[in-house]
């Protein structure tokens, strides 16, 4: 098929009602998942408690409010997430809220969820499209003009983003860990109900649910794309997304998954409901000239490196399984088990006299038990030891001792011992020579 015929078939016009009930559904999560953070303790335990937060490397100037300044942020954000719903000032709602949401993920990772990363790319995403030209405040207040119809790729760039989702965690499910039901046995092994327990200890139904994931992602979006198995691939979800939202802590993330399923119903199915006549699509054509600007300048790129991020760690030395780097930002989803126990050993450059750090004065439990197993993490500790005795005078070399078990396999040295930490740099790009590799 030839580059323009793409083009024309990608800004060809179609009925926007299921963009416009995506907007719906999506500011409606938004709101829900800031007015969850607030009600619940998550924001006491990941802002508010402690002494600073694991932010994303690079970006450690971002740190929480100080005080109840972090419910406030939030608050601000729920409010820009009923907006987005409604359709009221939307660019702008949805604009305060992804910069908002994009400073509370990039300044802690000690409870990193890959939909939280899917929640931002989704803003983004949703601030190009026309998701408020119907069934918007704005169109009441005239701060944007009715539309029935937008460009087709409106909804493919949706389904498309979802479909990389859904296409790098199944590739990344192909590991011996995965396919034998060693991880999915450590997962339900952590129930203690005695009925569940029983349940979740049968070989058939470790398999059951190893292999019903596996191949859940695989199919799902091509057997919603296909008219005749799109019901009972939606109801298929249904029942996926409701097992792990009762067994997993996963937020808002079932719902916002479910939500997409309304891009792939026909147009017809919703208008049943809403405006039936077709007479006002005859003069409601969208501007294809802005639109093919925005999906080649903009769609393109953003999708090229949407496809590159997962596919880095290919290229670093080393299994990322173990490493870690390459982790991130790559749909590794619900994929191993990691415990580990590490020690800083500060050396004072001065004397040569030795001492273990006490990093409870430093750490809260929760972030010790996450950075004990992954190396940026145990990087960024040792970068703030060395500067909290560089801020007394004294000049420090950091020495790790760090052992990781994965999946439950023997515990193994995962930073390498006689390197100084206070020295060593992080290499965003290419693999960190003490991170030991695993044998």
């Amino acid at each position: 098929m030839k580059y323009s015929s793409i083009v024309e078939r990608l800004n060809a016009p179609i009925d926007n009602i299921q963009l416009i009930l995506f907007r719906i559904l999506f500011g409606a999560l938004l709101a829900w998942h800031c007015i969850d953070a607030m009600m619940t303790t998550w924001l006491d335990f990941v802002f508010i408690q402690p002494k600073f937060t694991f932010s994303h490397i690079g970006m450690e100037w971002l740190q929480p409010l100080a005080g109840n300044g972090m419910y406030y942020y939030y608050a601000v954000m729920a409010v820009c997430g009923v907006l987005v719903s409604i359709g009221l000032f939307y660019r702008y709602s949805l604009g305060v809220f992804t910069i908002l949401f994009a400073g509370a993920y990039y300044m802690q990772k000690t409870t990193y969820n890959n939909h939280h990363y899917l929640m931002l790319l989704l803003c983004v995403i949703m601030l190009f499209l026309p998701a408020n030209t119907s069934y918007a405040v704005d169109v009441k207040l005239n701060r944007s003009k009715r539309q029935d119809l937008m460009p087709a790729w409106c909804r493919f760039v949706l389904i498309f983003q979802i479909s990389i989702v859904y296409f790098f965690a199944t590739v990344a499910k192909l590991y011996p860990d995965w396919l034998d039901g060693t991880f999915i046995r450590i997962l339900l092994s952590r129930f203690k109900m005695p009925i569940l327990k029983e349940i979740f200890s049968y070989d058939w139904f470790i398999y059951s649910v190893t292999y019903g994931g596996l191949f859940f992602d695989f199919l799902i979006i091509p057997l919603l794309l296909y008219r005749k198995t799109r019901k009972y691939a939606f109801f298929a979800a249904i029942f996926f997304h409701m097992f792990n939202k009762a067994l997993l802590a996963i937020g808002v993330f079932p719902f916002l998954a479910l939500a997409f399923s309304v891009l792939f119903f026909p147009p017809e199915f919703f208008r049943k409901y809403f405006h039936k006549s077709n007479s006002v699509f005859q003069s409601m054509i969208p501007d294809s000239r802005n639109s093919k600007k925005i999906l080649i300048l903009f769609f393109l790129p953003f999708f090229i490196l949407q496809l590159a991020l997962p596919l880095r760690h290919w290229f670093i030395k080393g299994d990322v399984l173990w490493t870690e780097e390459g982790h991130r930002l790559s749909w590794r989803m619900m994929l191993r088990s990691r415990v580990g126990e590490t020690k800083f050993l500060i050396v004072n450059n001065a004397t040569n006299s030795k001492e273990f750090y006490d990093l409870d004065t430093l750490l809260t439990k929760s972030q010790i038990k996450q950075m004990r197993t992954m190396p940026d993490m145990i990087w960024q500790t040792a970068q703030i030891i060395k500067e909290q005795y560089n801020r007394k005078g004294i000049e420090i070399s950091i020495y790790v001792d760090s052992k990781v078990s994965i999946n439950n396999k023997p515990k193994l040295p995962l930073i390498d011992p006689n390197v100084d930490l206070a020295k060593a740099k992080w290499d965003y790009f290419a693999h960190n020579e003490w991170i030991l590799l695993y044998d």
